[in-house]
């Protein structure tokens, strides 16, 4: 069946009604509604005061400006989950509180660090805002993440702008253009270790840089707490987060300078000596945690669409690793009394 209407693109700019007329059947908040919401809401709480911290020790105007956009986008987020929260007479969650920052502690980051975090934290809330879009069925909840979703999107657009302008970020590998369309005829074309060794494809090569992107972010803001953490426990741990991130990064760097292609710097000399710590071993710990296991979500895309198999073990390896970190360290959160439940089915017990 064919018809002449012609579609017209979909204008994402126009203005969201976010509060859409409500059918009586779906006043309530569902499962898939309350349990994104609950995550959106523990996940900007922290920022807020990871972020209220950086914005203390900044002096570029520019990155000054980005920061305040992002704890602004942070404080948009939560006060509008709290507004439906308290619609349902939903239990706010305790989330992260000025009690577990120190606004007056001395610098811990060079102001070139907080760019690639925006990115590092931006790249996470996207992850969590995409999936809840097409889950999310209640029209006015569905817009709010529609509406995180383009936020953050333009977030993330300033702050790439900033690391390429002031040069805070290495330029992508070239590779050529091809001459025409090849088919793939050999099974070799899934080696990697042995024998006939293709050159890795262009989505492998992106997915190797965004690992390392990542990692490297991740590997500067844990050896910030590694250096301030107060717990034992939680010292040993981000110790061997350390130690893991750190052999995962040339580990994927390796295979990007094998065939003579770049790949992203280390950041720890952004890092001061500070250990003097601004935020609480709970925020901290959560932060690594929570972030390890946003890492399970880019690993399994990677996975998506690399097909030597060697990349891949890495990977796997890596999420095994990750995994067991993850788990560790949510023992410790239950130990010491800190992790919150999100919202639980009925127990029919």
């Amino acid at each position: 069946m064919t018809t002449n209407k012609e579609l017209n693109p979909m204008n994402v700019m126009k203005p969201l009604n976010l509060n859409p007329k409500i059918s009586d059947e779906n006043k309530s908040l569902t499962t898939f509604e309350m349990g994104k919401l609950w995550a959106t809401y523990m996940g900007n709480s922290m920022s807020i005061q990871i972020l209220s911290y950086f914005l203390q020790h900044c002096d570029d105007e520019d990155i000054r400006m980005l920061l305040e956009n992002a704890v602004a986008l942070s404080k948009d987020f939560t006060q509008r989950i709290e507004g439906y929260f308290k619609k349902e007479n939903f239990p706010i969650p305790l989330g992260f509180t000025k009690n577990d920052v120190n606004l007056g502690a001395p610098r811990l980051y060079a102001d070139e660090f907080y760019v690639h975090y925006l990115k590092y934290a931006a790249k996470a809330g996207l992850s969590l805002y995409a999936v809840a879009v097409p889950l999310v069925l209640r029209e006015d909840i569905r817009e709010f993440f529609i509406y995180c979703n383009q936020c953050t999107t333009v977030l993330l657009g300033q702050t790439n702008n900033i690391l390429m302008g002031k040069k805070f970020i290495a330029v992508p590998p070239i590779i050529p253009t091809p001459d025409g369309i090849d088919k793939i005829d050999k099974q070799s074309y899934l080696s990697g270790f042995t024998g006939d060794v293709r050159p890795l494809q262009a989505l492998e090569i992106i997915h190797l840089w965004d690992n390392i992107e990542n990692n490297v972010t991740s590997l500067a803001l844990l050896l910030g707490f590694h250096q301030m953490v107060q717990d034992k426990k939680i010292k040993a741990l981000f110790k061997r987060g350390l130690d893991m991130t750190n052999k995962a990064v040339k580990q994927y760097q390796e295979k990007l300078h094998i065939e003579h292609l770049q790949s992203p710097s280390y950041l720890d000399h952004l890092v001061t000596t500070s250990t003097y710590s601004p935020f609480s071993d709970k925020i901290m710990l959560f932060h690594k945690v929570d972030m390890f296991a946003m890492k399970i979500r880019s690993f399994g895309n990677s996975l998506a669409v690399t097909a030597r198999r060697d990349i891949n073990l890495l990977y796997a390896r890596t999420l095994m690793n990750i995994g067991l970190f993850v788990d560790d360290g949510m023992n410790i959160i239950i130990d010491k009394g800190w992790l919150e439940s999100p919202p639980e089915a009925y127990d029919r017990t």
